[in-house]
């Protein structure tokens, strides 16, 4: 019965540290502006106006600037960032989202589902990922603040692929664990019954 218990308790800490990282972030958004988009009244970037939270990539375009829809390609002057762990993250413009092409190496700006978009990101460098004769290659927005925001994204790099490594290892330390305690379980149990039967 102990063994039992340890089983659900082991298997409940690895579907908890699931749950906790399988949460993705605010599509579409970079990670230093999440804490931007986290109240439930926003302004636009360009002080034009506010809008509410459930109006956030609603695919309609409320803010000139396209700060209210990061996520869609609702606002033509919107940007759209592909976190590509394991490679380097980019901006999009937002007309590249849902289009039917992979141009993040992760996949995240292909998310609607009318086309599967394989995770090809490499440690160090960007896969081009081929659609008959198209081929797509990310390239980051020429703007103004885009030396700015080149300069976060390389910083922000080798954190995020720390923090994936991190959740990858719990994840592969909860499972082992699981399956050698499954295991034990299972040896004790056959040994009690051979011994039953023996006598």
């Amino acid at each position: 019965m102990e063994t039992t218990g340890l089983l659900f308790l082991v298997f409940a800490c690895v579907l908890f540290a699931a749950s906790r990282s399988s949460h993705p972030p605010l599509r579409g958004v970079h990670p230093l502006d999440e804490k931007y988009y986290g109240s439930e009244v926003i302004k636009c970037k360009d002080d034009s106006k506010s809008f509410s939270k459930d109006r956030l990539n609603d695919n309609f375009c409320d803010c000139a600037d396209g700060t209210d829809e990061p996520g869609t390609s609702a606002c033509p002057s919107g940007q759209f960032y592909c976190k590509n762990v394991g490679s380097i993250p980019r901006f999009l413009f937002s007309s590249r989202v849902n289009d039917l092409f992979c141009d993040c190496c992760d996949g995240s700006d292909e998310y609607d589902g009318s086309i599967y978009c394989p995770n090809r990101c490499v440690m160090g460098g960007n896969v081009e990922y081929r659609t008959g004769n198209y081929i797509s290659i990310t390239s980051d927005l020429s703007s103004a603040g885009s030396k700015a925001t080149k300069s976060r994204v390389d910083l922000e790099n080798p954190i995020d692929n720390i923090a994936a490594l991190k959740v990858a290892t719990i994840l592969q330390v909860g499972l082992v664990a699981f399956v050698v305690v499954f295991w034990s379980y299972r040896w004790c149990t056959r040994s009690k019954r051979r011994r039953y039967h023996l006598v």
